[in-house]
């Protein structure tokens, strides 16, 4: 999907439920963003907003083949058109990361998690939005979420231990089946309270937080050998 696709999901009654429940579940654990420089990646803007007023600074980078739109609207752009396998920022240089709508889209996942880990400060957290594999939203494709590739929980967890990331928080959210009826909408809080409760395992997404791992494991290198050439017999004079 591209931007306008995106823009426009988000201007729909099924949208904002989304970014509500959503935007609730990033929120529960990045309480207080003061003095931190935060970052989206993806279509992050929706969500980033949480953190505009609070935040040291807030930027929101999107995709070349995703395309980009301004953010705000009526203040200075905030957002940038980048190649995420090379962000344009040095190394360490953000305190929060946020995904949405980034790594299911990715060509290369494992390319955009390491190019993150590259511009995250020691310390640093992210929080990545993904599909869930078994939710119904990942089977329609009238939503974002029904795009890319979705994600088990062993899944994301596995991806983010290879690019250097340890998982330390999980959410879900998206209970309420994406049905765009107002009338079906209205029963949404419902929902999501029921599925939260009973821990269902039909969530529309996962909500993952994840630490840099600042002193990760190398890959251990066998030693090479020294090659000794083969020794040549020579005739020696009898006595």
């Amino acid at each position: 999907m591209d931007v306008v696709d995106l823009r426009n999901f988000y201007g729909q009654a099924l949208g904002t439920v989304a970014r509500r429940f959503v935007g609730r579940g990033i929120r529960s654990r990045w309480a207080d963003t003061r003095g931190l420089r935060t970052l989206g990646i993806g279509y992050a803007t929706p969500y980033l907003g949480l953190f505009r007023e609070e935040a040291e600074r807030c930027l929101a980078f999107m995709p070349a083949a995703q395309g980009v739109v301004k953010w705000p609207t009526a203040r200075p752009a905030l957002t940038a058109l980048v190649d995420a396998d090379e962000l344009p920022l040095p190394d360490a240089a953000v305190d929060r990361v946020l995904l949405v709508h980034a790594l299911e889209m990715s060509q290369d996942a494992g390319a955009l998690l390491r190019e993150v880990w590259r511009v995250l400060a020691a310390g640093g957290r992210i929080r990545v939005i993904v599909p869930n594999r078994r939710g119904v939203w990942a089977r329609r494709d009238t939503t974002p979420f029904g795009h890319g590739r979705p994600y088990s929980r062993a899944q994301i967890t596995q991806l983010l231990r290879e690019t250097w990331f340890t998982p330390t928080g999980w959410g879900e959210a998206l209970y309420v089946p994406p049905i765009s009826r107002r009338w079906f909408l209205r029963s949404a809080v419902a929902w999501e309270r029921a599925g939260a409760t009973i821990s269902a395992p039909f969530a529309g997404v996962h909500i993952v937080e994840a630490t840099k791992q600042v002193y990760r494991a190398i890959p251990a290198r066998r030693e090479r050998q020294r090659l000794v050439p083969a020794l040549e017999p020579a005739l020696a004079p009898s006595p």
